[in-house]
C-alpha cells in the first residue's frame, strides 16, 4: 500500500511545495510564488540589516557622544562655593553612579588669524573619567597635564586639525563678559596652551575644548574654590528627566 508523503508534512510546508511546484499547465501560478517568496525574503533581510544600523547607531550614541556630554547637571544662577554637599545629595539617588565639578563658557578660539567658536568646559582632571570618556581618546599628551594656573587646553582632533596644532603650541581664547561700560559687552582674552588631542569621531571633536576648574573660576573672576555646578552620570540616561525631577524636588 503506497502512502502520501504529504499527509505527514506540516500544512504550511504542503502548501508552500503545492503552489511552488505547479502543474506544467500552471507555471504562472509556480512564477507568481516564486517571485512572492523572493520579495518576502528580501523584506526580512532588508528588515534586519536596518535594525543591525539602527542598534550599531544607538550603541555609538551612547558610547561616543552621549559619554562625552553630562547625562544631567545641577546649576544655579550664581557659582557654587562648595559642590561636594550636592554631589553628595545627587550619590543618594539610585540612578546616579557619579557626580564632579564643572563650570562651562563659550567663546571664540583665535589661531594665526583663523578663528572658530568653542564650548569650553573647565574640569576636574583627576575626576572627569568618572563622568566622561574623554580620557579614553586622548590620541596626544594627557588630561593630568591641565593643572591649575598653567592655563593648559585639551581640544578636539578637527579643532587641532583645522588650526595645525600641537603640543605645545599656544593660541588665545575670547570671551565674551558683561560690562557696565557704554558698549555693554567687552571681550576677555586668555592665552592657552595645547597640553592634549582628543578623538571621539564626532562632531565634538572640533566644537569643545576642556581647561583646569580652577582656571576657568579665574576666568570668570570667581574664587579658586567656586564653580559652575555639578555633572552627573547615570546607569540610564534615558532617566535623565526623571532623575533630575527627582533631585530637584
Amino acid at each position: 500500500m503506497r502512502t502520501n508523503s504529504y499527509m505527514f508534512r506540516p500544512l504550511f510546508v504542503f502548501i508552500g511545495t503545492r503552489y511552488t511546484r505547479a502543474k506544467r499547465r500552471n507555471h504562472f501560478v509556480s512564477f507568481i510564488s516564486l517571485t512572492s517568496m523572493i520579495g518576502l525574503a528580501l523584506g526580512v533581510v532588508v528588515m534586519i540589516v536596518v535594525l543591525s544600523v539602527m542598534n550599531g547607531f544607538d550603541h555609538e550614541m551612547r558610547t561616543r557622544v552621549l559619554g562625552m556630554v553630562p547625562h544631567a547637571l545641577i546649576a544655579g544662577n550664581t557659582p557654587v562655593d562648595d559642590w561636594k554637599p550636592l554631589a553628595d545629595a545627587a550619590l543618594k539617588n539610585p540612578e546616579v553612579t557619579a557626580a564632579v565639578p564643572f563650570t562651562d563658557m563659550e567663546g571664540m578660539l583665535s589661531y594665526k588669524g583663523s578663528m572658530q567658536p568653542i564650548q569650553i568646559s573647565g574640569v576636574d582632571p583627576a575626576l572627569e573619567h568618572e563622568v566622561s570618556i574623554v580620557t579614553q581618546h586622548i590620541t596626544r599628551g594627557s588630561l593630568e597635564d591641565l593643572k591649575p594656573g598653567e592655563f593648559g587646553v585639551v581640544l578636539g582632533d578637527i579643532t587641532a586639525r583645522r588650526f595645525r596644532l600641537s603640543i605645545g603650541d599656544k593660541l588665545t581664547l575670547i570671551v565674551p563678559e558683561v560690562s557696565s561700560a557704554p558698549g555693554g559687552i567687552t571681550p576677555r582674552m586668555q592665552r592657552l596652551t595645547v597640553v592634549g588631542i582628543f578623538k571621539v569621531g564626532a562632531e565634538l571633536d572640533g566644537s569643545m575644548g576642556l581647561i583646569n576648574i580652577a582656571d576657568a573660576a579665574q576666568m570668570q573672576r570667581w574664587q579658586p574654590n567656586q564653580v559652575q555646578g555639578v555633572r552627573l552620570a547615570l546607569k540610564d540616561l534615558y532617566k535623565a528627566p526623571q532623575v533630575s525631577t527627582a533631585i530637584a524636588a
